[in-house]
């Protein structure tokens, strides 16, 4: 087993890594910028290295000083955690160069999977379900064109390289195809070097549906329980919960038995998580891969009692999957809420400052809170403004909700603003207690009602 792993991230993450190898007896090295200087994850490492200023290109995603940093600290792996360079292939090259082990896919697989366009060729050939759309590359707006008239519009024009919502058009009508392809194009070429293009048809009144897989290097692969991770805003997930209320045991099956298809396919390695879009009728598409483990990872290893991050590090390691697909039992359901220093009564502006004061619950079976917070720590306004992830098991969805809500109304975090009484009316909405929250039910229906709620509150 690797004696020393260098966690190339911050925050909650970086923690709840270090926490997993120091019970493996692993010893663990920190990178922190000069900002982080007096984080957590940098008190909690055995090692720290500072790699470079505040701004992320010259700290987290300075990929030069974090190879030296564990080459320094004599590391024989990095976990990169979720963010910064754990999708990155070229990093992945440069670990294997220096002789340290990527604990995560091959650079090739992340190469494929990044790659929106050709991941959705490779399941197309695979025989997983795609939304429906271009079969390639699109050639030019023509092209586009007698595609969108073919599946329907609203369609979504996007960028085969695509990240960070670059290169991508939402095209209501034939009279704006032209113009949005020109302009998506341009986008990617020049935030990616890449101006291919494909198409996909906006698929409405939808859930998100996603399933974590793991594959050794012997082959062996297992799928996990599904996750609902539904309730979004600007595309980012807000809560995330397993099993999805509305899925069958059977429904269940089906699905895991495609994504484990889809990770053999691809010959993958390590965890990663194959994300569906799944209709009225319960049709699942592929939407996309992610090449790593995620933020709503927690309620997977809620529900299976599965440390994910102690098997990334095994099959890293070359060992076989310390578990089977028997072994993957639903244990209950499980919910996470995200939390994040902002004001969601001021449009969810970043909020920073010094922590004051600190209380985060214990007490009862089945709750955790991953966090990096103490009293005292600033946080920063460089870096994403989630601080904490509160998660609770429940022998049922109904106890879960519950234990999350009691969790959410006994944290304190004086200092900065939350959105915490935000979740506590997520948790009480009643679409969310019947399980019907679609994609766009968050922006389009809860939170118009939920301004107007606030603002006769304050009048």
């Amino acid at each position: 087993m690797f004696s020393k792993v260098l966690v190339a991230n911050r925050g909650e993450i970086a923690v709840r890594i270090i926490r997993s190898l120091k019970e493996l007896g692993i010893k663990s090295v920190a990178i922190y910028s000069t900002a982080d200087r007096e984080s957590l994850h940098v008190q909690l490492a055995d090692e720290a290295v500072c790699v470079g200023t505040a701004r992320p290109q010259d700290s987290y995603l300075n990929m030069q000083n974090i190879l030296a940093a564990a080459v320094g600290t004599g590391a024989q792996a990095i976990h990169p955690g979720f963010g910064f360079l754990s999708e990155n292939s070229r990093f992945v090259e440069m670990c294997e160069a220096c002789g340290l082990t990527f604990i995560g896919p091959r650079s090739e697989t992340i190469d494929l999977m990044g790659n929106k366009a050709n991941a959705r060729i490779q399941m197309q050939k695979s025989g997983v379900p795609v939304i429906p759309g271009s079969e390639g590359f699109i050639a030019d707006a023509n092209e586009a064109s007698e595609i969108a008239q073919r599946v329907g519009y609203p369609i979504l024009l996007k960028a085969a390289a695509g990240g960070g919502g670059k290169g991508i058009r939402k095209v209501n009508n034939p009279e704006e195809l032209t113009n949005a392809f020109e302009e998506a194009r341009r986008e990617a070429q020049s935030a990616f070097g890449d101006n291919r293009m494909y198409l996909e048809k906006i698929m409405e009144n939808v859930k998100h549906i996603e399933v974590q897989v793991f594959r050794d290097q012997a082959g062996h692969v297992v799928y996990f329980p599904e996750r609902d991770c539904s309730l979004q805003r600007s595309k980012q997930k807000v809560i995330e919960e397993s099993p999805c209320q509305l899925i069958t045991a059977a429904q269940r099956q089906k699905l895991g038995e495609i994504s484990v298809r889809a990770a053999n396919a691809i010959d993958y390695l390590n965890t990663g998580t194959i994300e569906f879009l799944m209709d009225q009728d319960h049709n699942f598409y592929f939407m996309e891969m992610n090449t790593r483990i995620q933020v709503e990872h927690t309620v997977t290893e809620m529900v299976t009692g599965v440390d994910l991050v102690k098997a990334q590090v095994k099959v890293a390691y070359g060992e076989d999957l310390p578990f089977t697909q028997d072994d993957i039992k639903l244990l209950g359901s499980s919910i996470e809420c995200r939390i994040n220093a902002e004001d969601p009564a001021n449009n969810f502006a970043p909020s920073v400052g010094k922590v004051d004061y600190l209380y985060t619950p214990v007490g009862n079976l089945g709750m955790r809170i991953d966090t990096d917070l103490y009293a005292g720590v600033k946080i920063s306004p460089f870096y994403d403004s989630m601080i904490a992830k509160v998660i609770a098991l429940g022998e049922d969805r109904h106890e879960a909700i519950e234990k999350v809500k009691r969790l959410l109304n006994e944290m304190v975090i004086l200092g900065i603003k939350t959105n915490q009484e935000f979740h506590l009316g997520l948790l009480e909405d009643p679409a969310f207690l019947e399980s019907t929250v679609t994609t766009d039910y968050l922006e389009k229906t809860f939170l118009p009602s939920w301004r107007r709620r606030e603002k006769d509150a304050t009048i």
